[in-house]
């Protein structure tokens, strides 16, 4: 298992195309790949749905986890994601 904490930073916090691109990136990797909140809320990552029932806002730090093949990979592409502002300005 490997994983890795990052900070939503986009202003508008964690909403619908994030969670699309979330997921799409997740579902590139053979390891499971779930998201973890602060209070202990998961999601797994490759489900928009249970993404969006995190309700993730702006500075809120997540526990990007995976395990199975090509674990770490997938943890840093994810952290890039969400640190990236997910493309957004």
């Amino acid at each position: 298992m490997f994983m890795q904490t990052a900070t939503i930073q986009n202003e508008q916090g964690f909403h619908v195309r994030p969670a699309q691109l979330v997921a799409s990136a997740a579902g590139q990797y053979a390891a499971a790949v779930r998201i973890k909140t602060e209070d202990g809320r998961t999601a797994d990552a490759r489900s928009m749905l249970d993404l969006m029932t995190l309700g993730l806002e702006k500075g809120m730090a997540v526990l990007v986890e995976a395990e199975g093949e090509g674990e770490k990979e997938a943890v840093e592409a994810l952290c890039q994601l969400i640190e990236s502002k997910f493309g957004e300005a």
